[in-house]
């Protein structure tokens, strides 16, 4: 008799609060991997989401996290957020603040020795810095030197020479640098919290005749979603019955509601606005669009850009050597001059004002703030290196099919003769195709206002087809085929083919009614998104196509794209993107998606169309254009390239104050005043800038 054990799921996703720093998350991460029973341990710190694999208790999470208040949610709770004035963290520091208020006022009305001031110093201290100097302790007992260790070495150093009330003030100043580094990450990570409070948790379900409401988790494939009008529809699917205008500006950008018939594809989290839908759900709710838009943002914030793994390496040297700095302006000109207490103050100030802080924020801030507004915008980057790569891009190749042109073919040009009028010449050729499913036929159909009664079609393999309308025979078909029945073929009909449209004869045996052009008609965005993009300092543009070389350079010259590559099969497309980069270096590549997948991932970065609802867009490209609309692609460079100049601005203000504050150690001017209001001065200025980038619009 064998028995078969139940094999508990250990893998475990969790939403976090109260993290605030990467130092902090990188110090969660390591108490976490110790805990027995761990197996893997992934923290997302720009989403704030913990990934673990083992055996362990939400409560044990929150004691491995103490140090620093970070609360521990189920991936799918409601977390409830705190408002900032509610924060333990702005409390305590309005606390610290009335009790430094005091001391001063005290400390200028006897002196600042007196000892009720002292302890109302440090009651100010206490209140503002117990959590720091814990964890700084904590961390100076196992040699690990971060900013809390910094500061809790520099306040304790300030209390043991007497500057009570200096050390108080950067206690304050250092909780309220802490505080609003807080709000801003909370701040940058918004725009992920509103998508996913987008789709609604509940949906109203009919399965077996029965209207039942359920958790979205408890929605089947197969199962028929009722939307009423003004309600937000829950899951991805096709109407059934019902027509209505859909708002999906929350998965594409577009605030034009799109008018959904039967047949028509739905996603989960967009606004049903006025008609009542029956959808036939087609995914499960870890399926949907917004549920791998959400995945992939998160994804793309853990993923380090380069400037940020920079700055990482960079912070590793750079706080021991502050430490070794500090050191050497105590010590040295202390045991020169003899007066060790001013130098022993500097060296003390020297640690305060080389706290990492400002560093280590600059980059995530900017990467997190730029990647959840381009989500809002419909544009998903999936990762801060395609964030940056985009911007330093020097070339851009296109698909032509679908990317610059609609990918379907319309009537551009219809030149009546003989008499005829261009209505009539459409409408015959309309009624002779009415039974026509070719696509030249359904482009030139769309056209005709009204179809006349035809009777016995007939197609004609290589040439055209024919049909009895108004009792007379009409042949629609190639100009050759004209040519079999003696009719002279005019001039511009010629000139229409060779600029690449295919150009169709409508004629009777004995007279010509006149010529149809049909092409892939461009997109009428397209020739501006050129343009827009040599403004920017792109000018090179280049168009890859399957097509003939007549139609490609037909469209390009329209367009205005500078290189055409005609002829091309999905390999040769990969061949061209590789010559390309020897030639420019940094080459992006806008195409569907589908058959442009090898070109797509072989490019510095692969820009798919029309991600919504399109897994191998999603899948196989760096950045998803949501909407299948090239007009956010401009805004995509110009953010990238903006996110770019700020991450430079950040990194170049955290170290510049820094630079500044330690050369007045020079004359002996440096104090803790001013060297909290430099590490607080940087971050405030990193944090500032860094939110410029939610201001970024197409």
């Amino acid at each position: 008799m064998s028995t078969r054990k139940k094999v508990r799921k250990l893998v475990k996703t969790y939403r976090l609060e109260n993290l605030s720093c990467t130092n902090c998350a990188a110090k969660f991460e390591k108490n976490i991997r110790s805990l027995p029973d761990i197996k893997r341990v992934e923290l997302n710190f720009g989403a704030s989401k913990l990934t673990v694999d083992g055996n362990v208790s939400i409560e044990e999470l929150e004691r491995a996290g103490a140090f620093d208040h970070i609360r521990v949610y189920p991936e799918k709770a409601k977390v409830e957020h705190t408002p900032f004035y509610k924060r333990r963290q702005t409390i305590e520091t309005a606390i610290s603040f009335m009790l430094l208020i005091a001391g001063v006022i005290l400390s200028f009305q006897t002196s600042e020795g007196n000892p009720w001031a002292i302890g109302l110093f440090g009651s100010s201290m206490l209140v503002g810095g117990y959590h720091m100097f814990r964890t700084g302790l904590m961390n100076l007992s196992r040699f690990e030197f971060d900013m809390k260790t910094l500061m809790t070495i520099a306040v304790i150093g300030a209390a043991i020479i007497g500057e009570w009330r200096e050390g108080a003030v950067v206690v304050f100043l250092f909780a309220i640098s802490e505080a609003l580094e807080s709000f801003s990450m909370n701040k940058a990570r918004q725009s992920i919290r509103s998508l996913m409070d987008l789709a609604p948790a509940r949906a109203l379900i009919q399965r077996n005749g029965e209207l039942l409401e359920m958790d979205t988790e408890d929605v089947r494939i197969g199962d028929v979603l009722i939307v009423k009008p003004g309600q937000k529809i829950a899951m991805d699917g096709v109407v059934l019955r019902g027509e209505s205008a859909v708002n999906q500006a929350a998965i594409t950008g577009e605030s034009i509601p799109e008018v959904k018939t039967p047949g028509a594809e739905v996603f989960a989290g967009t606004m049903n606005e006025e008609g009542a839908l029956e959808v036939t759900v087609t995914k499960r709710v870890e399926d949907t669009t917004i549920a791998k838009i959400i995945h992939l943002v998160e994804e793309a914030q853990a993923e380090k850009a380069p400037s940020q793994k920079f700055v990482d390496q960079f912070a590793k040297y750079y706080t021991p050597a502050i430490i070794a700095i500090a050191f050497l302006v105590a010590l040295v000109p202390g045991y020169v001059t003899g007066d060790w207490q001013l130098w022993i103050y500097q060296g003390l100030a020297v640690l305060v004002v080389g706290c990492p802080c400002a560093l280590v924020v600059s980059t995530p801030v900017a990467i997190v703030t730029a990647i959840g507004n381009a989500a809002r915008q419909g544009v998903l980057i999936k990762g801060g290196i395609h964030l940056e790569e985009t911007g330093r891009i020097n070339a851009v190749a296109f698909d032509k099919t679908g990317t610059l042109t609609k990918g379907y073919p319309e009537m551009t040009d219809a030149i009546p003769e003989n008499g005829y009028t261009k209505e009539q010449l459409v409408q015959l050729a309309a009624s002779a195709e009415s039974m026509s499913q070719h696509p030249l036929a359904r482009a030139i159909s769309k056209e005709a206002d009204l179809l006349l009664p035809s009777k016995g079609f007939n197609s004609v393999t290589g040439k055209g087809a024919y049909a009895q309308v108004g009792g007379e025979r009409i042949h629609i078909g190639s100009l050759l085929w004209a040519e079999e029945f003696s009719l002279e073929i005019p001039e511009h009909a010629r000139r229409l083919q060779q600029g690449g449209k295919s150009v169709m004869a409508v004629f009777k045996a004995e007279e010509l009614i006149g010529v149809i052009a049909v092409a892939d008609a461009i997109r009428s965005e397209s020739p501006g998104i050129i343009r827009k993009l040599k403004e920017m300092g792109i000018g090179s543009t280049i168009m890859l196509t399957g097509d003939h070389p007549a139609t490609a350079n037909a469209i390009a010259g329209e367009i205005g794209v500078t290189d055409v590559r005609a002829g091309l099969m999905p390999q040769d497309k990969l061949s061209a993107i590789r010559e390309l980069q020897q030639q420019y270096g940094r080459v992006a590549m806008v195409g569907d998606g589908i058959n442009d997948a090898p070109a797509l991932a072989a490019s510095t970065v692969g820009i798919a169309m029309g991600g919504a609802g399109t897994d191998a867009a999603l899948e196989t490209a760096d950045i998803a254009l949501m909407a299948d609309d090239l007009e956010k692609l401009p805004y995509t460079i110009r953010l990238s390239r903006k996110t770019l100049r700020i991450i430079k601005e950040n990194i170049m203000f955290a170290l510049g104050l820094k630079v500044i504050a330690l050369l007045l150690i020079i004359p002996g001017w440096l104090t803790l005043w001013i060297a909290i209001f430099a590490d607080m001065g940087a971050t405030l200025l990193v944090i500032l800038n860094a939110l410029r980038l939610v201001k970024v619009q197409k």
